[in-house]
């Protein structure tokens, strides 16, 4: 293992797509966290890293060997309105390495200073969102869903300003990369034909070569893009996560979770929850991410039409075609989804709508959505499970009377209840970052410099499927179902 071994593939693009700027300097770096793992799995000297000239490099106060920092340039539908100029306000892509599996991976400087495209910002983020963000990512990783992830968490010494005096903070962050749907659309704006063949042709190689072999290439990417997204949001929705900011400058085209700022997951099931501050039309609720993905990805498919086929007709049929295929990818996906959080190995006619109808019952009588799944595979083993279901409704009858066409559709899988309850938490966590716990770990951070609560965190969310029944608080719903929780961005 070397320091940072840097190859850096986006940095040899045309300038047009960045704006070269090292990090600014911090006055006093300090390691709250590093994450050894990802370290390791990214190829990386952890001692090295963990150690003053590894912490000076992830604070920004050197530049490594091999670095070549850029702020990428991008664009963006922010809640509908777009934006032609964003970009990497607060971050610096210091380069890319290559992990043990051989796939390339951006290691980016989040809240490193101004840049070119700060847009009157200080370029700087909180303690606390970075602590929320690295956590987060760090628990939908362990869930199975596709993210970036954090690699490093460091305290600069320096206040930021919010609406209050905050500590400020640096994230390391890693992603297959950081080219968003905004980035095409930085240059769809501009009618720069050539960058866009120039974005799209680096995206197939770095994302998905087997594209490169299609009779048309660019509808290829599309598909792909598409069917990545499509997986993607139905993941969110399998463990009640709440983006909270699906503007197309958050979606990556590599099919990662990007971006942590207003998200948080669900407690009493409602598809209508709305976490943040900032969201006041609900156009980025729970159950509106589908919708908004396909909307997303319709951008995104404008943003392709010079490359799909010479005439405009032939290129806008084609993308119609590929974004036809959306729902129809989402469905099998989620409905999938569902059948295996219900204990159900196959998907057969009528089991959508037996998840449906739960999910309604959920709705209707403020049950926790982790809590429900997560007790419903004690009740596959049998009636005296049952217990633990109907004490998460307020009419536990509502329950009772779905059960009993549950029951029915798993007699037809004719699998041992034991097996089915074993396969069923392999799907259904016990621990989500849970929105309470993460205000506290955060307010021990911010107020009293205890990052312990943090740490004890992170390791509960390391393990979500099992059952730790030492860290059961961690699995308990907030008092009120969560009702008026509210997120903010960190800008």
């Amino acid at each position: 293992m070397t320091a940072l071994p840097f190859d850096n593939s986006y940095a040899r693009l045309p300038e047009r797509f960045y704006a070269r700027r090292p990090p600014t300097p911090v006055a006093g770096p300090r390691l709250i966290r590093l994450n050894r793992a990802l370290a390791e799995e990214l190829d990386l000297d952890a001692d090295w890293l963990a150690g003053p000239d590894g912490v000076a490099a992830l604070a920004g106060n050197t530049s490594p060997e091999g670095a070549d920092p850029i702020a990428a340039a991008y664009a963006g539908h922010q809640f509908g309105q777009f934006v032609p100029q964003l970009g990497d306000g607060r971050a610096v892509l210091l380069g890319e390495v290559i992990d043990r599996t051989g796939i390339r991976r951006d290691i980016q400087l989040k809240g490193s200073g101004p840049t070119p495209f700060s847009r009157r910002g200080d370029g700087r983020a909180a303690l606390g969102p970075v602590l929320r963000e690295y956590l987060v990512s760090e628990a939908m990783a362990a869930l199975g869903i596709p993210t970036t992830r954090a690699l490093a968490a460091i305290a600069t010494g320096e206040p930021v300003i919010r609406e209050t005096v905050l500590p400020g903070a640096v994230l390391t962050r890693v992603a297959a990369s950081h080219i968003r749907v905004g980035t095409f659309q930085f240059f769809a704006a501009r009618g720069d034909v050539e960058a866009l063949r120039a974005l799209a042709d680096h995206v197939v190689a770095r994302h998905y070569p087997a594209t490169a072999q299609a009779a048309n290439p660019y509808r290829a990417l599309l598909d792909a893009v598409i069917a990545a997204q499509a997986e993607l949001v139905a993941r969110w929705l399998l463990v009640g996560f709440v983006h909270g900011v699906m503007n197309t400058d958050n979606m990556a085209v590599a099919g990662e979770t990007i971006d942590y700022g207003p998200c948080a997951f669900l407690d009493a099931y409602d598809p209508r929850t709305v976490f943040s501050s900032i969201d006041q039309g609900g156009r980025y609720a729970y159950g509106q991410q589908p919708r908004i993905a396909l909307w997303n990805l319709t951008r995104f498919a404008e943003t392709l039409l010079p490359l799909l086929a010479e005439a405009e007709t032939e290129a806008v049929a084609e993308a119609e075609a590929a974004l036809a295929g959306y729902a129809q990818r989402f469905e099998d996906a989620y409905h999938g989804g569902l059948a295996r959080k219900l204990g159900l190995g196959t998907v057969r006619e009528g089991d959508p709508a037996l998840a449906g109808d739960l999910l309604g019952r959920m709705a209707e009588n403020q049950a926790d959505f982790t809590l429900t799944f997560r007790a419903l595979c004690g009740a596959a083993e049998g009636p005296a499970g049952d217990g633990a279901v109907r004490d998460l409704f307020v009419d536990p009858t509502a329950y009772d009377a779905w059960a009993t066409g549950w029951r029915a559709r798993l007699a037809d899988e004719a699998r041992d209840p034991v097996e089915t309850a074993a396969a069923m938490r392999a799907v259904n966590p016990a621990f989500i970052p849970r929105n309470h716990q993460v205000e506290v770990m955060i307010a021990a951070a911010v107020e009293r410099d205890d990052f312990g609560p943090f740490e004890v965190l992170l390791s509960v969310l390391a393990h979500p499927y099992a059952d730790q029944p030492e860290n059961a608080r961690y699995a308990q719903a907030p008092e009120g179902g969560g009702v008026g929780y509210r997120t903010f961005c960190g800008t």
